[in-house]
């Protein structure tokens, strides 16, 4: 429904390297000890000797070594200083790895990593121990020049900023595996995201369409493993039955299960939206515009989504009260003061003053109760004939900031 992509789109780059050199480098955190697990892949490394000095803000915080026995390293190594990793404070630690083989470097990589956890306990989502609301926002990745392609890597950067100043603290990033530069802001800036694959269609109501699907899905995963600022997984969106024909719920779950084994150590939705199959969290999509009844909706942890009140739909997924709850779209409201023919969801409001008051309404319902641990509006800026956004496409604020971050920093019933 947007313009069509293709070709390369995001950053390329060649690098000349040694016959031994690292391959790929997967960061786990312990923030108790605290320390720090690598994974290091590499080619052709069987005998090298590979050599990771830790500092943070300059000041060395640990050093290890291992000599590698096969294409496949391991290297923990305890940390003598404990930054954590939070809410708008990124406190990245630095990594320097030196491969050696036969008496001679063969690479040198720089990285870094943030020392977090994230995990459920109960309804709750845990970011460091500490129940935190994720009031995340909808970011599509889209340009007007470039359609999925930044103009910039200041432009990628300001997507956060803006959505920090209207008082998000993460986003789900959407419609396409983002570039790995935003990825690095995310990180640096403390800013949490979903992890999700391009949505554009796909029918996958036979077993067939996991051919092209998890191979892309895998390669994401491994590419973005180690990004802090990635708090959870969210393969598919919106996985309607189509002509007649049901989901293959097979690939539901073979992804959402190939999604856990690769990495255990972040949440999986398995589709965002509908129809859920195996979920670590029970989110849904609403675009009710009526505040009132939309509070009704939810109240004592009730998710009659706007799937259940469908009574086509009513009996193919149906929430059990138990897992964390998560309203993963909601709002976008038609707001554009030039053409009242683009789109947006439901009525448009008449007035600013009747905008404000409806994203009012429809986020203080969420924020206040005590079952449901995130949500995200739709969405954060334009896109072509969508003028749902609090920003315009070119990056213009629509009211002041200030408005909806004052309403959306409000504590929410579940967090700490």
């Amino acid at each position: 429904m947007y313009t069509r992509t293709t070709g390369i789109w995001q950053t390329v780059w060649i690098e000349c390297v040694d016959e031994c050199h690292i391959k790929n480098i997967r960061t786990v955190t312990d923030i108790e000890t605290p320390a720090v697990n690598f994974t290091l892949k590499t080619e052709n490394g069987i005998g090298a000797e590979i050599l990771a000095v830790v500092t943070y803000e300059g000041k060395e915080a640990g050093r290890g070594s291992v000599k590698s026995t096969g294409d496949v390293a391991t290297l923990n190594i305890n940390l003598s200083e404990k930054h954590l990793w939070e809410l708008g404070e990124g406190r990245l630690y630095d990594v320097s790895f030196t491969v050696t083989k036969d008496g001679k470097t063969t690479d040198e990589v720089k990285s870094y990593f943030g020392l977090r956890s994230v995990a459920l306990s109960g309804k709750k989502f845990l970011l460091n121990g500490k129940s935190v609301f994720g009031r995340w926002v909808l970011d599509q990745g889209f340009y007007p020049d470039g359609i999925y392609t930044a103009p910039t890597d200041e432009a990628l950067k300001n997507d956060i900023i803006y959505g920090l100043q209207l008082g998000f603290n993460g986003a789900r990033l959407h419609e396409k595996m983002f570039e790995e530069r935003f990825l690095y802001w995310a990180d640096r800036l403390g800013y949490m995201v979903w992890g999700e694959h391009a949505n554009w269609g796909l029918d996958i109501t036979e077993m067939e369409a996991i051919d092209n699907f998890l191979p892309e899905w895998m390669e994401t995963l491994e590419r973005d493993f180690s990004h802090p600022s990635i708090i959870g997984w969210c393969p598919f969106n919106e996985t309607w039955d189509r002509k007649g024909r049901k989901q293959c719920d097979s690939v539901i779950r073979m992804v959402y299960e190939v999604t856990k084994a690769i990495d255990p150590t972040r949440p999986c939705i398995d589709t965002s939206g509908n129809f859920h199959v195996v979920t670590d969290i029970f989110d849904v999509h609403d675009y009710w515009q009526n505040p009132k009844e939309f509070a009704e909706f939810y109240k004592d942890g009730k998710l009659n989504c706007q799937v259940q009140r469908n009574p086509a739909q009513k009996f193919r997924q149906t929430y059990d009260g138990v897992l964390p709850a998560f309203i993963s779209e909601y709002g976008g409201a038609r707001w554009s003061g030039k053409d009242s023919s683009s789109w947006g969801y439901g009525n448009a409001p008449k007035t600013e003053e009747e905008f404000i008051e409806r994203y009012k309404g429809l986020t203080e319902a969420i924020l206040g109760s005590e079952h449901i641990m995130g949500f995200c509006y739709t969405q954060l800026y334009d896109v072509e004939q969508e003028v749902n956004g609090l920003m315009t496409y070119d990056r213009k604020f629509k009211f002041d900031p200030e408005i909806f971050k004052k309403i959306n920093m409000q504590k929410a019933a579940i967090e700490d």
